[in-house]
């Protein structure tokens, strides 16, 4: 294989094989249980990286299940986003993913930077309730439970928050184990179609696991859940900020100081 050829075929790993294909990717009935709570503000301020702001101090517990998405096929996915803001933009931050799926894993990783891990998450109808789980091996980190379709969403309110920005923190490693990439990443989803939306009570019980660190942002009382599905497309990024360069551009004004001292 040529030089130009590597260039060529190299968008994703490994080099002959990729793990998924190019986007777009276009998602067809997704359903999602989104559970907001309140945590304690202490608790984000140690996982919300700057220059990312904090507004009140809510957590977006969500179960996502994806039966129909183009190139990552059939999976679950669960984890938490968390409203932030950026030079004033209101959007969310994406804290943790848990998913089955390897495909979308490597994809979110490599493409976006999502925080994906492998695990083993559910949402199952029982009777009158709507339940999602996160087991991490056989340990089970998250039960989330809602009732099932008691009054209609506001579509528009759940269009909004559809609609608005995420913003994510990929990291790549350098081969020697430094980082080559650390950049703010922000991406939206687009061309939604929002099928049914629905709100309910809901409760949501989340358990220590030292590679599933839900629990660290502790629920201490429940805002509000909503239930829905929907088609849409998840478009690539952009990177907002730049860490390393931040970082760069600091230790040359530190060492000029330094100079000017001397």
């Amino acid at each position: 294989m040529e030089i130009a050829d590597v260039v060529k075929r190299a968008y994703a790993m490994p080099l002959t094989s990729p793990s998924f294909p190019p986007g777009p990717y276009r998602f067809f009935d997704r359903e999602y249980i989104i559970i907001t709570y309140r945590t304690t503000r202490e608790a984000l301020e140690a996982v919300v990286p700057a220059p990312l702001e904090i507004d009140e101090p809510l957590v977006k517990y969500e179960f996502i299940r994806m039966p129909d998405s183009t190139g990552f096929g059939d999976y679950t996915e669960t984890g938490q986003v968390i409203p932030v803001r950026y030079k004033g933009q209101h959007g969310g931050y994406v804290h943790s993913m848990y998913l089955d799926d390897d495909a979308p894993i490597a994809g979110g990783r490599e493409l976006w930077g999502f925080p994906k891990k492998l695990a083993n998450p559910k949402i199952v109808h029982e009777g009158e309730v709507v339940v999602g789980t996160l087991h991490y091996g056989s340990v089970l980190c998250a039960t989330g439970t809602m009732g099932y379709k008691h009054r209609e969403a506001d579509h528009d309110q759940v269009l909004a928050s559809l609609a608005a920005p995420n913003f994510l923190i990929k990291i790549i490693p350098h081969v020697d184990g430094s980082p080559r990439v650390c950049e703010l990443v922000r991406y939206y989803l687009t061309d939604i179609t929002l099928k049914e939306a629905w709100t309910a009570p809901a409760a949501l019980d989340l358990r220590p696991h030292v590679m599933a660190d839900v629990a660290k942002l502790p629920v201490l009382d429940i805002v509000s859940a909503v239930h829905f599905t929907a088609d849409l497309t998840l478009g690539l990024g952009e990177v907002v900020h730049d860490y390393l360069a931040d970082h760069g551009r600091s230790a040359a004004g530190a060492k000029e100081l330094e100079k000017a001292g001397a």
